[in-house]
């Protein structure tokens, strides 16, 4: 049982001193992307976001394509972050650079994913989204986080390395015509330099871990 003593030691705490202290816990716990996290991935360098729809390549696997846009409000662009297949992560809690992940495409379910076909207007590594209804896909959906922190910090971009080939995930700095005019390519390449290689997360909703405050196990917000 907490004290009455306790509760008077609080009254003379000024409140915004009270509220700033809560504030700062939660900014703390906000740095990082977590297991469950729903974001959008920004392209640095072309300033695209990562985004997935309903529609197939017209050639390479036929599978969902996945393409960048420059709009930061397109529903189609959310990824959830999830642990590989066959393994499980605690929610909330922060992914660890050199972690292997999945991401899944929230509207369609399906995981991005690449695999050896060609991409259908730079010739480089085709990059898809592929899985059943329930996200259940294979290994070609697991992807490595490459960060030189400890975590993957919202704040710092990171780069993506496909596990079966080794591939970088990048946009290709190509747009497609009909019927996804303006959308930007998004491939697969063999080296991280010299190519659009850095995502960085932005407009999502961020688990963390429980905090003092009741209700407060994720945040939505936009960097």
């Amino acid at each position: 049982m907490v004290s009455k003593r306790f509760f008077s030691l609080f009254s003379f705490i000024p409140l915004y001193l009270i509220l700033g202290y809560f504030q700062t816990v939660q900014a703390s716990k906000a740095e990082f992307v977590t297991c469950g996290t729903i974001l959008k991935l920004m392209n640095t360098d072309l300033k695209l976001r990562l985004h997935s729809h309903d529609v197939k390549y017209g050639s390479g696997s036929g599978q969902q394509s996945v393409t960048a846009v420059d709009v930061s409000d397109d529903h189609n662009s959310h990824w959830q972050v999830k642990a590989a297949t066959g393994e499980t992560c605690k929610r909330g809690s922060p992914i660890k650079c050199n972690s292997v992940i999945r991401l899944q495409h929230v509207g369609t379910k399906k995981n991005l994913h690449s695999h050896y076909f060609t991409s259908p207007l730079s010739g480089n590594q085709e990059v898809s989204c592929y899985g059943d209804d329930d996200g259940l896909g294979d290994s070609g959906d697991h992807w490595t986080v490459i960060c030189n922190n400890d975590f993957w910090r919202r704040d710092t971009p990171v780069k993506l390395r496909h596990v079966d080939t080794a591939a970088f995930l990048a946009g290709s700095g190509r747009t497609f015509g009909r019927p996804i005019s303006g959308q930007g390519e998004i491939v697969g390449v063999n080296s991280q330099y010299g190519a659009y290689t850095d995502w960085q997360a932005k407009e999502g909703l961020f688990v963390h871990p429980s905090d003092p405050l009741p209700h407060q196990h994720a945040i939505h917000t936009e960097l």
